[in-house]
């Protein structure tokens, strides 16, 4: 595969590589991580780490403690530290004990807002994955369930508008249609 190809030489020119999958809810973002670590992982160590376990739940997950989150997680990934952070519990609406992840040679970041223009320099390539909201829309509700409906419209919404703020596809080195 072209794709897993370019990255591996990318990640392998670049010390402490981090790759960013970024683009709409349901576009595959954490397929295509997975298909990533298992591809490179004859090449390199992988820690995955999903938007979904940094944000603090629906209301304001692209927001600041994001990226306050994002920069802790890239600037210790470059200096070779173990990554310690809490993910989020969405069943029970609060973050879980603290996990830890010993340092990798390989971060991958995915999920909506993983490339944001604040970790920018950290990053050694990013992904975009084009899809129609509607449709990635869909696929959530499918996924998880009638009863996020509400909060995945106003997702849709948030999402929209960082990256249209934030230029997350214009700035992406690679650009898939899923």
């Amino acid at each position: 595969m072209e794709l897993i190809a370019a990255l591996a030489d990318i990640c392998s020119k670049s010390d402490q590589p981090i790759i960013a999958i970024d683009g709409p809810a349901g576009a595959g973002k954490t397929t295509l991580a997975s298909t990533l670590s298992l591809a490179l992982s004859n090449d390199f160590t992988i820690t995955v780490i999903h938007m979904d376990d940094l944000y603090a739940g629906w209301d304001g997950a692209l927001g600041e403690k994001l990226t306050e989150s994002l920069t802790w997680i890239t600037s210790c990934h470059k200096a070779k530290k173990d990554l310690i952070y809490s993910p989020f519990n969405w069943s029970e609406k609060r973050f879980d004990s603290p996990r830890l992840h010993g340092s990798t040679s390989l971060l991958i970041l995915e999920g909506v807002g993983s490339s944001q223009r604040a970790i920018e320099e950290y990053l050694s390539t990013s992904i975009w994955l084009d899809l129609d909201p509607t449709v990635g829309f869909k696929r959530v509700i499918e996924r998880d369930g009638e009863e996020i409906l509400d909060s995945m419209t106003l997702w849709l919404e948030e999402q929209e508008q960082h990256f249209i703020s934030d230029r997350t596809k214009e700035r992406s080195e690679f650009v898939l249609s899923t």
